[in-house]
């Protein structure tokens, strides 16, 4: 997909996210089949919100960009299906770290 316009833009401290694919096969060469597969907890952020709106009215921006990797806790999220495609929006607060 890569930078494809996704026709959303999270508002505030959520985030929009493409689940990365998991491997097909271990790393001994075994096969998995789709079925004992579980969904990935990875994920490219793929559209962002401003930040998060504070009480007294400022904006926190946040730490996640656009194009980062990422790792999320296992029911985060709201999935979405945009143009054939799934994904995870959530909160910033969802998620556990930043690959690099």
């Amino acid at each position: 997909m890569g930078n494809k316009e996704v026709g959303v833009r999270p508002l505030h401290d959520r985030i929009l996210v493409r689940r990365t694919t998991e491997e097909d096969k271990t790393p001994g060469g075994l096969y998995i089949p789709d079925t004992a597969k579980e969904k990935p907890q990875k994920g490219e952020v793929v559209a962002a919100g401003k930040g998060r709106v504070l009480e007294d009215g400022k904006v926190l921006p946040l730490e996640i960009k656009v194009g980062d990797r990422i790792l999320f806790s296992k029911y985060a999220g709201t999935e979405l299906k945009l143009d054939g495609e799934e994904y995870l929006m959530m909160r910033e607060e969802d998620v556990l770290g930043i690959v690099h």
